[in-house]
């Protein structure tokens, strides 16, 4: 191994997000506080939607999403197989049924084809939300996607957890930002270390439905609110002069421990404020990666790009391990013995044992074909010119 190792991806904390957390554990407030609320509204400033919901992870932005959404047991929720298991597992969580969806083999995208094709596979009326995952950065056909939702009486959440910060075309070409959910009723965002931007764990979901943010701001703390426009028992929340209890709250649904914390809130904002920075330096990376791998093709070649401005999470190499002559595990224990790793972005979902115990086995060959060559290779602000050049020298002597 020559120099320190690279891993596929990694945060990038200064001394100011060092002391935006410091800051907090000598307030007052570590949870339920000011930062939580400065948040919620400098990712309005950023994304440009009507409302924000800050939470704990990525996984539970989703989980708020189509509980605000008032998913049932029943209903069908079409997702792409090439993503995290948290965007299917989160129809489940509230029992509704998974209905899966192919995606291109050359970007790992759900085209407006496969949510058709994934909805003549749902049961007549059942699909009721379809959830597009803009992956590595790169943002799905939300106009064409819409169109089709429209057109079948769906709706649209947007898992964005690859893409804080990436922009798609829109109307006329007009730049749209992930985030405004212009094309969905919601867009859930991770804050996951190796993202964008990182909170350690974080999440947030984006929307412009005032009723849709309200009921995922009730779900995400027990369910509870603690001053009810119009509580269900007033003899309660009232003193006998009509004014109101301090102490009093009310639960009308369940819900869960979903917050995020002023801890997690206060590196979040002060990241937020570098994400221009990150998002330039991941790109620059990104065009050096695709510049030095272009003698490669087609052995090993970049994912297709589909336009727009993507902040570009992940570094996803295809590779022709069959042509190679060697397999991924081969390709990928050698790149760790030089120091550099890589990982591999997604195992389908629909070949996961639940899901093939629950739904049999399905064919869904964009999926397989996209996932037969895919390596995620370093990626990350913190990377030098020079460690692009490393991992793509260490390639070009497993190649040779």
């Amino acid at each position: 191994m020559t120099g320190t190792f690279l891993p596929y991806g990694r945060q990038s904390i200064d001394d100011d997000d060092i002391a935006a957390v410091a800051a907090v554990l000598k307030s007052d407030a570590l949870t339920n506080g000011p930062a939580v609320d400065a948040f919620e509204r400098a990712l309005v400033e950023v994304t440009g939607a009507g409302d924000v919901v800050a939470c704990s992870s990525g996984t539970t932005a989703l989980h708020l999403a189509v509980l605000g959404l008032g998913l049932q047991p029943g209903d069908q929720v079409i997702v792409p197989t090439l993503t995290f298991l948290a965007t299917a597992n989160c129809a489940r969580y509230v029992g509704a049924e998974v209905v899966f969806a192919d995606v291109d083999p050359d970007t790992g995208l759900m085209t407006p084809r496969h949510l058709e094709d994934a909805i003549a596979r749902a049961r007549p009326g059942a699909a009721k939300v379809a959830i597009p995952v803009h992956l590595n950065g790169q943002c799905c056909d939300m106009e064409g996607l819409k169109a089709v939702a429209d057109r079948h009486g769906i709706s649209l959440i947007e898992d964005a957890c690859h893409a804080v910060g990436s922009t798609y075309p829109g109307p006329s070409n007009a730049r749209v930002t992930v985030g405004s959910s212009r094309a969905s009723v919601a867009a859930c965002l991770s804050f996951h270390p190796v993202k964008t931007i990182a909170m350690g764990e974080g999440g947030a979901v984006t929307t412009n439905d005032p009723k849709m943010a309200a009921a995922m701001r009730r779900l995400r703390s027990h369910g509870m609110e603690r001053t009810p426009a119009q509580p269900v028992y007033p003899e309660y929340a009232q003193d006998a002069d009509g004014s109101a209890n301090p102490w009093f709250y009310e639960m009308t649904d369940v819900g869960w421990n979903f917050r995020a914390t002023d801890i997690q809130c206060a590196l979040g904002l002060s990241q937020l404020k570098k994400l221009n920075r990150f998002i330039a330096r991941r790109q620059e990376v990104v065009a050096r990666y695709d510049a030095a791998l272009r003698p490669f093709a087609p052995l090993i070649r970049p994912i297709a790009r589909v336009g727009g401005d993507p902040a570009w999470h992940l570094y996803v190499a295809l590779i022709d391990f069959a042509a190679l002559g060697k397999s991924r595990a081969v390709v990928m224990r050698a790149l760790s013995a030089a120091g550099i790793g890589t990982q591999v972005h997604y195992f389908p979902v629909h070949l996961q044992p639940y899901y093939q115990e629950r739904y049999g086995k399905q064919d869904l060959p964009g999926a397989n074909a996209y996932y037969a060559r895919c390596l995620s290779l370093p990626l990350f602000p913190a990377m030098t010119d020079a460690d692009v050049d490393r991992v793509v020298a260490a390639l070009a002597q497993i190649v040779k």
